[in-house]
């Protein structure tokens, strides 16, 4: 697919596309990106659900550091019960990266604090709506691999 007025091609979290992917079953409509899909120039992805979880879902967070320490097998993604979703983090992970390479996306725009998605802060593993600094899991393997990544909220701020 040609890229658009020559632009930049995006991976972005599908719940910012208007997708009802997020752990509730809602979205968190962002009608700048969803015209960047409309145009050609975004590709949506929910690594939870790639991940093979079920929306709507039990809410998620990372014990033990960001993403990357997830990468490197020092941090598990949990539910408030303690359920063990790691596995499929993981794999919604490398999944919605694989995606982005054969689109041929550059850059992200990905939910913030989420577990997956969350680029510079996520919530700590307490369920106490804790942030601390840190990336989702998907966030720290598009890092790994080179693209460029922001929240929705530092893309609305760049007019």
């Amino acid at each position: 697919m040609a890229r658009p007025n020559g632009g930049e091609r995006y991976v972005v979290s599908a719940c910012l596309a208007g997708a009802r992917s997020r752990f509730d079953g809602t979205s968190k409509r962002s009608a700048r990106v969803e015209r960047l899909v409309r145009d050609g120039e975004a590709i949506p992805v929910c690594p939870e659900q790639l991940g093979g979880l079920p929306t709507p879902r039990p809410a998620a967070e990372i014990a033990g550091g960001g993403g990357a320490a997830v990468l490197a097998d020092r941090a598990r993604v949990l539910t408030a019960n303690g359920s063990d979703l790691t596995a499929n983090f993981l794999r919604g992970a490398e999944e919605a990266a694989a995606l982005a390479e054969l689109f041929g996306a550059t850059s992200a725009i990905l939910k913030s604090r989420s577990p997956s998605c969350g680029c510079g802060a996520v919530y700590d593993g307490s369920f106490k709506d804790r942030v601390v600094d840190g990336d989702g899991v998907l966030t720290a393997l598009l890092r790994r691999k080179g693209l460029k990544v922001m929240t929705e909220e530092e893309f609305e701020k760049i007019g």
